[in-house]
């Protein structure tokens, strides 16, 4: 996979940009904006990145629709459950198309059925082209039994790394 990332030093501008468009991020704790709406929390990347709002809503909404929230747009993060906000974190983790998306104990605060299908979704990112990388960190073993690669961190020595 060819990221685009050179191994050298760089300023403090070149990493936030590498950051900003090439790595999505799903918070274990959702990290949405109260006072927005669903689809204006997706957009948000868009906006720090000097895009008007109005641009970046059909994205946004696509996004939305593709995680099954299309007919909570509109919704405040108080008006959701802890699934459906997920499902918004991802969505505006996938906004700026990056190559890599770090999840972050993406099922953690999850009910077993919305877990699974949120692990469904994230394969489907994973798996929808080449040239991106899903990189999940979970102490859920069953989460972790649905991807394709497994290492293992245990008293800070690596284990595993094996495709299956």
């Amino acid at each position: 996979m060819n990221i685009g990332w050179a191994a050298r030093p760089c300023g403090r501008s070149t990493a936030s940009d590498f950051r900003r468009h090439r790595v999505g991020f799903i918070f274990q704790f959702f990290n949405l904006v109260p006072t927005l709406s669903a689809w204006e929390n997706v957009a948000l990347p868009k906006l720090l990145d000097s895009k008007s709002l109005a641009k970046a809503r059909p994205r946004a909404v696509e996004l939305m629709e593709r995680v099954g929230l299309g007919d909570r747009i509109n919704h405040r993060p108080s008006e959701m459950s802890g699934g459906q906000m997920q499902r918004v974190a991802i969505a505006r983790s996938l906004i700026m198309d990056p190559k890599i998306v770090l999840a972050d104990e993406p099922t953690g605060n999850l009910d077993s059925q919305t877990g699974a299908d949120v692990l469904a979704l994230l394969s489907d990112v994973a798996h929808e082209g080449a040239d991106r990388l899903v990189l999940m960190v979970t102490h859920d073993r069953g989460a972790a039994d649905v991807c394709d690669r497994v290492v293992t961190v245990r008293d800070g020595r690596v284990f595993g790394g094996t495709d299956r």
